[in-house]
């Protein structure tokens, strides 16, 4: 009988005032299991790393795909999530049985039947799975935006509302990759202070 192939997905940078929303999908191996799967957040940043690189290793399948800071404007940040969800799970090289979402909606348009399970990456390893898949691939676009405009601090705060981006917005005004429709750079832009 033929085991059924789970897909678990996860998004990364839906919060963030800059950049794209990433998602990953990932099928795990049965015969190539991988110790200590949990939600990323959990981890530590080099945790993570070595975790990203051994899920490409032996994972069945796995894809990372993201909805650009302007498909995040133009749609809004749930309805982005959602794109690069499928993006995500279309891009795999396996097609699932069955995809499993963290979060309370499922995406429309998938290939297979999926379930939305709130905290799903303390529950599933493909979940976990995706989950630092995602989160290693927007700390990477993170550092890669920092090197672009190191006036705003990314590589510290990862484009969330902290203090220091706050500021730093302020003081310098939006970047190309702050999400407009946020509302601190919107309400920076509408005050036609930058």
């Amino acid at each position: 009988m033929m085991t059924l192939l789970v897909a678990g997905v996860d998004e990364a940078g839906r919060g963030p005032l800059a950049g794209p929303v990433y998602a990953a999908a990932v099928i795990l191996h049965p015969e190539r299991p991988i110790n200590n799967l949990t939600d990323s957040k959990k981890l530590s940043p080099k945790r993570r790393d070595a975790l990203a690189e051994e899920i490409r290793k032996c994972a069945l399948a796995w894809s990372i795909a993201s909805a650009s800071r302007q498909e995040i404007d133009e749609l809004n940040i749930l309805q982005a999530t959602f794109l690069a969800m499928r993006r995500a799970c279309e891009n795999l090289c396996v097609q699932p049985g069955k995809i499993i979402i963290d979060g309370r909606q499922v995406p429309t348009g998938l290939q297979a039947p999926a379930q939305a399970v709130v905290k799903a990456d303390d529950s599933y390893a493909q979940v976990a799975a995706a989950s630092i898949l995602a989160k290693t691939a927007r700390d990477q676009w993170c550092l890669e935006l920092d090197q672009r405009y190191p006036e705003y601090g990314f590589a510290q705060h990862k484009g969330y509302g902290t203090a220091l981006h706050l500021e730093r917005l302020q003081t310098h005004g939006p970047c190309p990759e702050h999400r407009r429709s946020f509302a601190p750079v919107k309400r920076l832009l509408a005050s036609g202070n930058v």
